[in-house]
C-alpha cells in the first residue's frame, strides 16, 4: 500500500492495526545517498573496528534523506498453514510545519539518485507529497512553543486592564487599525472584518490592543493566504461562541502538530510493540531511523547500541544470518535478490503467503527492486524460510519456526558488518568481538600510490590482501603473521613510505585519544599554562613523503638482512588493545526503559518453546 501525505491520516488505522497483529516486521530504508566524502570502499575498510565503522557511517551518512521507508508486517494463519502480509510504501519528506519549526538541511549524492532513477523511483512523490515527521526533541520544543502562545494569550486577557504602549512608528498604523474596527462593530451587517497583512510585530500589538480595548463581543485569530500572507480576522461574537472558537482553535492545533510529527508515529508504534524487526544488512536502515525520527546519533557507540536497544528491542540482520552456519556453505551470494532466489531452491521451502485483504500484492518473479516496501517483503521471505530450514534440523522436524522462537535467538540484536573480514557483526547486547591481527600490516605511502604499487611492494610476501583507509594509507595482511616484524623492519631503510603492526597503530591510535581528552577536559587556562612544557607523543604522525620523485622498491624477507635491523619497537599489551574510550553515562531514562526493554525481552524468550532444540547449534561463531 502507498501511503504519501494526502492519505497517511486516512489509513494511519491500518498501519497501527497491522503493527498491532502482526507477529513480526521487515523494514527497509532508501537513501538520497550513502557517503558525503569517501568512497564506499573507503567508507567500509576490511579491518574497521566496530567503533571506527560506527564513527565513519555516523560523519558520513547521517546527512542523507531517509525518503522512503518500507514495511511489511507478517501474521502466520495456523488454520491454513500460511503467512499474511500487510506492506507498506511510505514516501518520506521533512516539510516545515509552520516558520518555527526545523527547516532540515540534507544532502544528495549523485550516484545514488541515478541509480534510483534508472529504478523508477519517482521523486516528486518525495518532495511533493512525501510525509512529514518530527524527532522527540523538535516535537517537544514546538509543542513547548504552542504552550507557550497560549499561556501569552491568557495571560493577555488577564494584563488588559491598562493599555499597551505603542512605539511611535507604529501609533498612526494601530489608530487606523482602531478606526476601522470602530465602523466595523457599528455595522449590523457585517459578522466579520479582514485587516490587511501586516508584519508580526504589528499582529502583536494588535492581539495586545484589542485585548485592553474590546475585552468582549470580538474574537480575534490570524489566517494564511493562499500567497502564505498571513493576516488577522475580527468576529463578533457573545462569550459562548467565542469559548467554542478557542476550543476549536486549540484542537485544530493539536491536530497541525500531529500532523507536523507525521511519520515518525509509525517508527513509534514499531518501537512501542517490542516485536521481532528483520532486515538486510540493516546497519544504516537502523541508524537513519533513529537519527531521522527519533534524535540525533549519540557520539559514542555504546551509547548507540543501548539507544538502539531502547528503540528495537529485538533485531534481526537476514544477510548476517544467511553469511553463518549452517547456512554459509549453501548460500554463496547474500545479496538481497540472489538470496531470494536461492532460497527458494532446495534444500529450502518456499513459504507460503498471502496478502490481507485490501493490500495489493507483489510479485517476486517482476523484481520491484529499490521498492523500500517491496524490498522489505522480500526480506522477510528469505527470514521465513531460513527460519524453518533451522526447524527441519530438528528430531522431530518443526515446519514453522515461530519469530519468538529460540532457534532464531542467536541471531538477535547482532547487525552484519559489509565488508569487515575479521569482524562480522555489530553485538547490540555487549562487547564486540576483538580478532587477533597480528597478522595485519598498517602502512602509510604517497598520494601518487595505487593498489599495484602496494602489491609490488609486498610482492616477496605471497599472497596478501589489501584494504584502503584513504588516500594516503592502507591496511595489507600477510599469510603468514611471522613475516611482519620482517617487513616493518626492512621498511626503516625506505624515505617514501612507512609500515608499522597493527598493534603499534591502535596504540598510538589511543594515545593520541588520550591526549585528546586530556585538552577537553582541561579548563583552556590550564592549558596556557602548561603550554611551554608539555612534551611527549601529543601528535603522531603515521605517514611521510619523501621530497620529490616518489621512490618505490620491494621489500624482502631475506632474515639476514632483517638481523641487521634493531628490532626495538614499541609494544602494545593485549590490555592496552582491548581498551576503549571511556563512555559518557547514558541518561537514567534511556537506563530505565532499557531495563524495561530487556525484561520484557526475557519474558518473551522465557514464553517460547524450550523444546526447539538447544540454541548452541546456531550459534554465530566468535570467529569468522
Amino acid at each position: 500500500m502507498e501511503i504519501i501525505r494526502s492519505n497517511f491520516k486516512i489509513n494511519l488505522h491500518k498501519v497501527y492495526q497491522a503493527i498491532e497483529e502482526a507477529d513480526f516486521f521487515a523494514i527497509d530504508g532508501e537513501f538520497s545517498g550513502i557517503s558525503d566524502g569517501p568512497s564506499v570502499t573507503a567508507l567500509t575498510s576490511g579491518f574497521d573496528t566496530p567503533e571506527e565503522r560506527y564513527q565513519k557511517l555516523k560523519k558520513h551518512s547521517m546527512d542523507f534523506l531517509l525518503f522512503q521507508f518500507g514495511l511489511c508486517a507478517f501474521k502466520y494463519d495456523h488454520t491454513d498453514s500460511k503467512h499474511v502480509t500487510k506492506s507498506f510504501n511510505f514516501y518520506v519528506f521533512p516539510k516545515p510545519f509552520s516558520r518555527s519549526s526545523p527547516d532540515v538541511k540534507f544532502v544528495c549524492q549523485s550516484s545514488s539518485i541515478d541509480f534510483l532513477a534508472s529504478q523508477g523511483f519517482d521523486f516528486n512523490k518525495v518532495f511533493c507529497s512525501g510525509i512529514p515527521y518530527l524527532n522527540q526533541e523538535e516535537e517537544r520544543q514546538l509543542r513547548e512553543q504552542f504552550d507557550e502562545k497560549r499561556s501569552q494569550a491568557n495571560g493577555a486577557g488577564a494584563l488588559a486592564k491598562c493599555p499597551v504602549t505603542i512605539p511611535e512608528d507604529q501609533k498612526k498604523f494601530i489608530d487606523q487599525v482602531i478606526e476601522k474596527i470602530e465602523d466595523f462593530l457599528q455595522s449590523e451587517e457585517k459578522r466579520s472584518l479582514e485587516l490587511d497583512p501586516c508584519t508580526g510585530f504589528q499582529r502583536k500589538l494588535i492581539y495586545q490592543t484589542l485585548s485592553w480595548k474590546y475585552p468582549k463581543g470580538i474574537h480575534v485569530e490570524t489566517l494564511e493566504t493562499d500567497k502564505k500572507e498571513r493576516h488577522i480576522v475580527i468576529s463578533k461574537v457573545d462569550e459562548e461562541e467565542r469559548k467554542r472558537r478557542e476550543q476549536e482553535k486549540y484542537t485544530k492545533e493539536q491536530e497541525e502538530l500531529n500532523d507536523a510529527v507525521g511519520f515518525s508515529r509509525v517508527i513509534h508504534a514499531i518501537a512501542n510493540s517490542g516485536k521481532l524487526v528483520v532486515g538486510h544488512n540493516m546497519l544504516l536502515d537502523v541508524m537513519h531511523t533513529i537519527h531521522q525520527f527519533y534524535c540525533p546519533l549519540p557520539a559514542d557507540l555504546n551509547e548507540f547500541k543501548e539507544m538502539a536497544i531502547c528503540v528495537f528491542p529485538r533485531l534481526l540482520d537476514t544477510k548476517l544470518m544467511a553469511s553463518t552456519q549452517p547456512f554459509k556453505d549453501i548460500i554463496n551470494n547474500t545479496s538481497l535478490a540472489e538470496l531470494e532466489k536461492r532460497l527458494k531452491e532446495t534444500p529450502f521451502d518456499p513459504p507460503k503467503v498471502e496478502s490481507a485483504e485490501g493490500f495489493p500484492s507483489y510479485d517476486t518473479a517482476s523484481e520491484q527492486l529499490h521498492e523500500a516496501g517491496y524490498d522489505a517483503y522480500i526480506t522477510g521471505l528469505c527470514f521465513i524460510s531460513m527460519a524453518n530450514y533451522l526447524g527441519s534440523l530438528l528430531s522431530p522436524p518443526k515446519m514453522c519456526v515461530s519469530a519468538r522462537s529460540k532457534l532464531i535467538e542467536p541471531f538477535f540484536n547482532k547487525l552484519f558488518l559489509m565488508r569487515v573480514m575479521d569482524i562480522p557483526y555489530l553485538n547490540l547486547e555487549g562487547p564486540d568481538l576483538q580478532p587477533k591481527r597480528d597478522h595485519v600490516l598498517h602502512v602509510t605511502f604517497p598520494k601518487e600510490w595505487k593498489t599495484s604499487d602496494l602489491y609490488q611492494l609486498f610482492s616477496a610476501f605471497g599472497n596478501i590482501q589489501i584494504s584502503w583507509i584513504d588516500d594516503t594509507s592502507a591496511f595489507v595482511s600477510l599469510s603468514q603473521p611471522e613475516q611482519v616484524q620482517i617487513a616493518v623492519n626492512t621498511s626503516k631503510y625506505a624515505e617514501s613510505y612507512r609500515i608499522q603492526t597493527y598493534a603499534e597503530y591502535v596504540g598510538k591510535k589511543q594515545e593520541g585519544k588520550q591526549v585528546k581528552r586530556k585538552w577537553t577536559e582541561d579548563s583552556w587556562k590550564e592549558v596556557d599554562r602548561k603550554r611551554p612544557h608539555m612534551q611527549g607523543p601529543c601528535y603522531h604522525s603515521n605517514s611521510f613523503t619523501a621530497a620529490g620523485v616518489v621512490g618505490k622498491r620491494t621489500l624482502s624477507p631475506d632474515p639476514r638482512e632483517a638481523a641487521l635491523e634493531d628490532r626495538e619497537s614499541e609494544e602494545v599489551s593485549d590490555s592496552e588493545l582491548e581498551q576503549t574510550d571511556s563512555c559518557t553515562d547514558p541518561l537514567p531514562e534511556g537506563r530505565k526503559k532499557s531495563k524495561k526493554l530487556k525484561r520484557t525481552k526475557k519474558e518473551l524468550s522465557l514464553a517460547g518453546s524450550v523444546s526447539d532444540s538447544p540454541a548452541v547449534l546456531f550459534e554465530v561463531p566468535d570467529t569468522w
